[in-house]
């Protein structure tokens, strides 16, 4: 298998998820004691934190880069963001390294163009909802467009994942929020809803809402996996 670089800590909570679902997904295509050959740098999320609020997405491009080059020096043969917000700044770290960037976007527009979705909703952070690098993508690649929640629905999300996943709370009340804004994407015409931060499957699955949801965080790692073991 081949080493893995993850950037994490955005939030811990996301990365220890993507920890579990690496080595499972090692442990039941190699079997045994099998587990992922991984090189982790996990930041201190509370520092980019404050830079993405005041807008300094260089600097927080200029300091994962920093972290994504001590991983390929490590050993990491390609790199997976732990995050769906940082992929907003893959083009500051990708001219700093020379192995792959695993792009979360990649393996979920695939999905969703193979099961046929040309619209779907993005929840996410509001960086990720606001910015262009999920919606121009998908576009771009897959021919899929996105379709996200008005301004009070993004408020919700972005405030729902940074004041209760991102510190391990899932709230009943949240869930019935994250539900009637799913409900309302479908009323749009979204044909299936993007889990768009990694800490939302956290929160809601199938059994809330009507239309699919795809869930970011495993087919990011089902991607991994494939390059790890070369397929």
């Amino acid at each position: 298998m081949r080493y893995l670089g993850v950037l994490g800590g955005m939030s811990w909570e996301s990365t220890a998820e993507y920890y579990r679902l690496l080595n499972r997904g090692a442990a039941e295509r190699a079997g045994g004691l099998h587990s992922a050959p991984l090189l982790i740098h996990s930041v201190d999320f509370a520092a980019l934190a404050r830079l993405m609020e005041a807008g300094d997405w260089g600097e927080v491009g200029r300091r994962l880069a920093r972290a994504a080059r001590g991983l390929e020096a490590a050993g990491a043969e390609a790199l997976v963001l732990a995050t769906n917000t940082m992929h907003h700044v893959v083009p500051a770290i990708a001219a700093e390294v020379r192995i792959p960037i695993l792009h979360i976007v990649d393996p979920s527009g695939a999905a969703l163009a193979a099961a046929g979705v040309r619209r779907a909703g993005l929840l996410g952070t509001r960086y990720t909802m606001e910015l262009p690098f999920w919606r121009d993508r998908l576009a771009e690649r897959f021919g899929i467009e996105v379709v996200v929640p008005e301004a009070a629905g993004r408020a919700l999300v972005h405030r729902v994942i940074f004041e209760e996943l991102c510190l391990g709370r899932v709230e009943p009340s949240s869930r019935a929020a994250y539900a009637a804004i799913v409900e309302r994407l479908a009323r749009l015409g979204a044909q299936a809803v993007i889990l768009g931060c990694t800490e939302i499957a956290m929160l809601i699955g199938a059994t809330e809402c009507r239309v699919p949801l795809f869930d970011t965080t495993a087919l990011h790692v089902a991607s991994a996996l494939d390059f790890a073991f070369g397929e």
